[in-house]
């Protein structure tokens, strides 16, 4: 993984955080290989790897599948969580900051994963996520319990307009006393977009207000994507 490590290292931070800041969500460019990305839709079907199998139409969530990773985690995903929390921590506590809310996330991921395990979340969020022609996923946050971070990753595991159409990732934010605005991303395999869980500050006349954000996948046109979710808190037992 030390590749990766330097990938993650290379990339402007600085900028990174205050996009996420300011926006709520950022696109980081080439995370991962086309490799890499290969090697996480061939393990679909794997054994052993995943503790919980979700069919989206039982659920009304959208149409598709994704399957829930067991711990132990892959070596990639563990260095993707450990790595980006530590760029991404200082935000989230600067959010705290700004909307007065008295809280504030640890440094690390390990101590932010005990913060979990004390309060009896203790099952792996991490997703794998697989629709075909005509799926999506209905808007929605992803919280799971009383403890949770405020931003989340999703990875690109297929090219868009290649190996599917449509399947766009869409983002509202829903302003108060305003209409409710739609963010349509296209990012390309092996992209890393970076977003809130569910609300980010904006700053007013008056100070900061709340604009609570939740996310989704625009219907597939055709062919297949895989994409991969990364989630920063566990989940209850």
């Amino acid at each position: 993984m030390e590749n990766l490590v330097t990938r993650l290292a290379d990339k402007d931070w600085q900028a990174i955080t205050k996009e996420l800041h300011d926006k709520g969500f950022v696109i980081v460019r080439d995370v991962l290989t086309k490799e890499e990305c290969d090697e996480l839709i061939s393990a679909y079907n794997a054994d052993n790897t995943y503790r919980k199998t979700i069919r989206m139409e039982r659920y009304r969530f959208g149409q598709g599948e994704y399957k829930y990773f067991r711990y132990p985690l892959p070596e990639i995903i563990t260095t993707l969580r450990q790595n980006v929390y530590t760029k991404i921590a200082p935000v989230a506590n600067q959010w705290m900051q700004e909307l007065n809310i008295n809280h504030q996330f640890p440094a690390t991921h390990n101590e932010m994963k005990q913060l979990c395990w004390d309060n009896g979340q203790e099952k792996p969020t991490v997703l794998i996520l697989k629709y075909g022609e005509g799926g999506f996923n209905t808007l929605h946050q992803d919280l799971y319990g009383e403890i949770y971070f405020p931003m989340q990753m999703v990875f690109m595991l297929d090219q868009i307009d290649e190996d599917y159409t449509g399947g766009e990732f869409v983002l509202t934010e829903q302003i108060p006393r305003a209409q409710s605005k739609a963010n349509v991303l296209k990012p390309n395999r092996g992209d890393m977009v970076i977003f809130t869980t569910n609300f980010r500050p904006e700053k007013g006349t008056k100070g900061y207000y709340r604009v609570n954000m939740k996310h989704g996948v625009s219907p597939l046109h055709d062919g297949n994507r895989h994409s991969l979710g990364i989630i920063f808190h566990d989940a209850l037992s």
